[in-house]
């Protein structure tokens, strides 16, 4: 059997922006063979037929560490009924433009499975490359349970349906149970609903999901796997008993306490905040087919967010990325950098989409960063997003190349023709 030949790329004058640095490193050449960084060198070392990268910024593939690929209806529990394959079908311009807007890897917080990991992985389908939680776990009542109240409680059908983010699951035994269905199934990381929530009926915010007990369940679970427990929680009640029982990441996070903040330091959890969902409800969800009766829920967290941004960072919270958007408000995605940048400044926001993100993802040497051994996952900025964030948001439209394991997704370089769209990874 004959060994495919090595796929050889090298770029010429590249400025590298390395986000864990801050810095900025002219004149290099990158050498890219079979989908990783091969070599970093002087530019006196590019070979003839190299690809002229002046006057443009390199930096690392961006990662988002929240976002639900499968919701393409902002009213979750309507999603959860669309049949599986639409479900699916809607999924692909969603993963399509996220990769386009240069977020080359995603962590799915519930929904997204194995299997479309797999289609982008293998170029089936062009999008980022997934790290998939499978459905998350929820308790009856819970931020997953988007059954309406009634007289009697109907099986939830959401463990069956692509479209759910989430399956209702009970009791010590099932939560391990469940567990281990969704890493068998391929989950790369369990995700669990430790609070009330906004896009659901039944829970206040400040409700508390699932005992203590059922979250060290899972977390052993998750840990007798080799992987963690991601976490749905809102208030400092929620956020610390979660983080006591071994839960790693808090997702959103919102109503976080100075207090709060230092006990996630000290036990090294980190904090994945959404704010710009937030803003896309209020503004758009209504026209967008929000729920009407779930609008109040959010002006309740979204103020919050913002001071929780600044509450983290003065603690020393480590903060990844997150987006956490639904159906119409998808395009939105870069706008956190906005959000962020006003706050902590330009540099903290991109290494929230890099240098943690990738911490977050345990994949610090492979993901996040411009060096050898890492994979080429590749952005061609025309600007500097450390002086000027906003190159890195209106739909990718400074990005001047986007490349995902060595492969183009995206090539306007001059000299450079782009790969069919059947090849792109």
């Amino acid at each position: 059997m004959e060994m495919p030949e090595a796929t050889t790329i090298a770029f010429k004058h590249c400025t590298i922006l390395h986000p864990e640095t801050g810095s900025l490193e002219a004149g290099k050449c990158i050498v890219v063979e079979n989908g990783r960084i091969s070599a970093i060198a002087d530019d006196s070392a590019a070979p003839e037929k190299a690809i002229d990268a002046k006057g443009l910024t390199v930096m690392p593939g961006m990662i988002d560490c929240h976002v639900h690929v499968i919701a393409s209806d902002m009213d979750l529990g309507r999603n959860a009924l669309l049949p599986n394959v639409l479900a699916s079908f809607r999924s692909i311009p969603i993963l399509r433009r996220m990769i386009e807007r240069g977020f080359t890897t995603v962590r799915d917080a519930g929904g997204a499975d194995y299997s479309l990991a797999q289609a982008t992985e293998t170029g089936l389908i062009t999008g980022p490359r997934i790290f998939p939680s499978g459905r998350a776990l929820s308790q009856t009542g819970g931020h997953g349970d988007f059954r309406a109240r009634n007289d009697i409680i109907e099986p939830c059908a959401c463990s069956q349906k692509v479209g759910a983010i989430a399956r209702v699951v009970d009791g010590v035994d099932n939560v391990r149970r469940a567990v281990r269905e969704e890493i068998q199934k391929g989950a790369t990381q369990i995700k669990i609903m430790a609070s009330g929530g906004v896009a659901s009926p039944n829970d206040p915010i400040h409700f508390l999901g699932y005992s203590e007990d059922e979250i060290i369940a899972i977390v052993e679970e998750a840990s007798n796997a080799g992987t963690y427990v991601m976490a749905h929680a809102y208030t400092p009640q929620a956020i610390q008993r979660a983080i006591k029982c071994g839960v790693r990441t808090i997702e959103h996070g919102n109503l976080l306490d100075e207090a709060t903040a230092r006990i996630m330091v000290e036990h090294g959890a980190f904090l994945v905040p959404t704010t710009v969902t937030y803003d896309a409800l209020f503004n758009d969800g209504p026209r967008f087919g929000f729920p009407p009766a779930l609008m109040p829920k959010i002006e309740a967290v979204r103020s919050a967010g913002i001071r929780a941004l600044s509450i983290a960072h003065e603690a020393g919270v480590e903060m990844a990325f997150g987006s956490d958007l639904l159906g119409k408000t998808h395009d939105q995605q870069a706008n956190e950098f906005k959000i962020r940048a006003d706050i902590l400044g330009n540099l903290e926001a991109i290494r929230s989409a890099t240098t943690v993100a990738a911490k977050v993802l345990q994949r610090e040497q492979e993901l996040g960063v411009v060096k050898e051994g890492a994979y080429a996952d590749l952005l061609f900025i025309d600007g500097n997003p450390l002086d000027d964030i906003s190159v890195l948001l209106n739909q990718g439209s400074k990005l001047k190349a986007i490349m995902k394991n060595g492969e183009w997704v995206k090539n306007e370089l001059e000299n450079q023709p782009a790969q069919d769209s059947a090849t792109r990874a």
